[in-house]
């Protein structure tokens, strides 16, 4: 039985078949991107393990095809097996060990790329101050207990948790939400229109409120706006409905236990051990046209636990690392001409692996020519000698 599974892992069958699905993976999803659009392809068919009923199939039989995730795993064990079963550890062979190091590096960093790295943005006004970056895409519903003067304890709910509509509990509150309805993409209205729905809401802005329903978008210059109605259940009863979504601008407040509550429902957020204030943001253009030429952010951070409160200059190929993260100056608000205040977008990058790719680039070269000069070098002793 061992040597079955070993031979089965070490088969070159293996590698060959796991190539060909790595092909068509990428071609279907490709292809899914049509309909589902880049985000929701890309975590469809490549941050997954499987794939049910993939888009480009049309047809009604269910088929279950291998996700990015299952191949890149299952390429990783054969290419250890095969290593480790084939090549001896010898120093004629440290050519052919660099190299497998080098890949096997690459599909390791990959795996912790998609299991650790997030994308998120940073939206400041001149002279505004914010520790928190915001997600592309997902969302939160938030309870804040803000009884403490000095500091906010945020308790947050995925919106995955949200969707399945249910009782939800959390040993940091003294209290539970009930969803009792839940839309992934919907708008807002304070008046009835066609296709609208009441909300239901008993408590805050949501009374006499409407919510169209929306079908989720895919595309990737547009985000869903989530809403849901949620009561909210103390120990003696229900405390009202609310109405949360991304479409409201401020969050709603209610009290219990003496304490003063705030319920919203956002973007997700990445709070940061240090504020960024943008001091000023620089957009210029060619001469005569609208055409960018360099758009700039002057920050300044202000981290007072360890003393620093110094500026930095963003621009376009000259990202701020700091902290782990990586800042971009990916944009800016298009009404900045016609606003008092100037508005920028800064893209912030969390990836701890960022440097494998480098890495496994450097071990492949190295094994490269390590495995040509060898093979040079007895060439060259062999022709000597004759």
């Amino acid at each position: 039985m061992v040597n079955r599974i070993v031979k089965f892992f070490t088969s070159l069958k293996l590698t060959v078949v796991l190539l060909g699905a790595g092909l068509l993976l990428v071609f279907i999803g490709t292809l899914a991107q049509v309909d589902e659009g880049l985000y929701m392809a890309q975590t469809r068919y490549f941050k997954s393990w499987y794939i049910w009923a993939p888009t480009v199939f049309s047809t009604r039989l269910p088929i279950i095809f291998p996700g990015g995730y299952l191949i890149g795993t299952l390429l990783l064990l054969n290419l250890l097996a095969a290593h480790i079963k084939r090549f001896q550890f010898t120093t004629k062979k440290l050519g052919i060990h660099l190299i497998h190091g080098g890949l096997i590096l690459l599909l390791l960093g990959q795996l912790l790329t998609d299991a650790f790295s997030t994308e998120s943005a940073m939206r400041l006004a001149e002279g505004e101050s914010k520790n928190y970056s915001q997600d592309f895409r997902d969302n939160e519903l938030v309870v804040i207990d803000t009884s403490n003067p000095q500091q906010d304890e945020v308790v947050s709910i995925p919106e995955a948790l949200v969707a399945k509509q249910r009782e939800i509990r959390d040993d940091k509150l003294p209290l539970s939400l009930r969803v009792l309805n839940y839309w992934s993409n919907s708008e807002v209205l304070t008046n009835s229109v066609k296709d609208s729905v009441p909300v239901g809401a008993t408590q805050g802005v949501g009374p006499g409120t409407h919510v169209v329903p929306m079908q989720p978008t895919a595309s990737s210059d547009a985000r869903n706006m989530p809403s849901a109605l949620v009561e909210v259940v103390g120990q003696q009863g229900s405390l009202g409905k609310w109405l949360v979504s991304t479409w409201l601008n401020a969050p709603q407040e209610f009290s219990y236990g003496g304490k003063t509550y705030q319920l919203a429902m956002r973007f997700t957020r990445y709070y940061k051990p240090f504020h960024l204030k943008l001091v000023e943001f620089a957009h210029e253009r060619y001469r005569g046209t609208d055409i960018p030429k360099n758009f700039a952010s002057r920050v300044r951070i202000q981290r007072p636990d360890k003393g620093e409160n110094r500026e930095v200059l963003i621009y376009m190929n000259n990202p701020l690392r700091y902290n782990g993260e990586t800042y971009y100056q990916a944009g800016f608000d298009k009404d900045n001409d016609t606003r008092l205040h100037k508005i920028t977008i800064l893209q912030v990058v969390h990836n701890p692996s960022w440097l494998t790719p480098y890495l496994s680039c450097i071990l492949v070269a190295a094994g490269l020519l390590v495995q040509f000069l060898s093979h040079l070098f007895k060439f060259a002793a062999k022709g000597a000698i004759a």
